[in-house]
């Protein structure tokens, strides 16, 4: 197979595409990121890059508190205004329909029409070069009621989530696999596996 080198850059795709909602004060803003994903299970952690330049930068430094609303394929072109257009000129949750929720003793909403969303205390901020790093615990997880099947079970395959790709949305699409599937032994037909990492 013939490969054609590039120069090394950000490329790894997809990657999520996911909404960040912050208030500082009464300044409520939503920030659309790609830079973002999990950093540890126990404690659970993750993590968002911003460009200092961005509005919610200091707001999110100033509060120490984020919320990451993960992106239905519904709300995509929404999401893109969010990212282009700054928080210092316009309000993104009037301009865009979004409602502002929240949790008691949290002071960041979170954006009531998104199917989940992770409630984030920053716990350090990383200087990394055109981005800063900033790392944070997940202090709850909040997800709509109709994503839950009859066992209780969360299925983000039921919220029709988005991707980012080098410079494209993506919708999600077929399911094609479960973690583990290609070392589970043959089960009984009409049984699945659970899906459950073991560390």
């Amino acid at each position: 197979m013939s490969k054609k080198e590039l120069k090394g850059g950000a490329i790894l795709s997809p990657v999520p595409a996911v909404m960040v909602s912050c208030q500082s004060g009464e300044e409520k803003n939503i920030i659309t990121v790609a830079w973002c994903g999990t950093l540890c299970t126990k404690p659970p952690k993750t993590y968002i890059s911003v460009r200092p330049s961005r509005h919610s930068y200091s707001i999110i430094k100033e509060s120490g508190l984020f919320v990451i609303n993960l992106l239905p394929s519904s709300h995509v072109k929404k999401a893109d205004y969010c990212g282009i257009y700054t928080g210092a000129k316009v309000n993104k949750f009037e301009k865009c329909g979004f409602t502002p929720f929240y949790a008691d003793g949290f002071a960041a909403p979170m954006i009531a029409e998104c199917p989940v969303s992770i409630l984030c205390r920053v716990s350090e901020v990383v200087p990394l070069g055109s981005h800063d790093m900033f790392i944070a615990d997940v202090e709850a997880v909040y997800a709509d009621e109709t994503l839950f099947d009859s066992r209780g079970a969360l299925r983000l395959d039921k919220a029709g989530l988005c991707a980012y790709a080098h410079g494209s949305y993506y919708e999600l699409g077929k399911r094609i696999g479960a973690f583990g599937f290609s070392a589970a032994k043959k089960k009984p037909k009409g049984t699945k596996h659970n899906g459950k990492r073991k560390d």
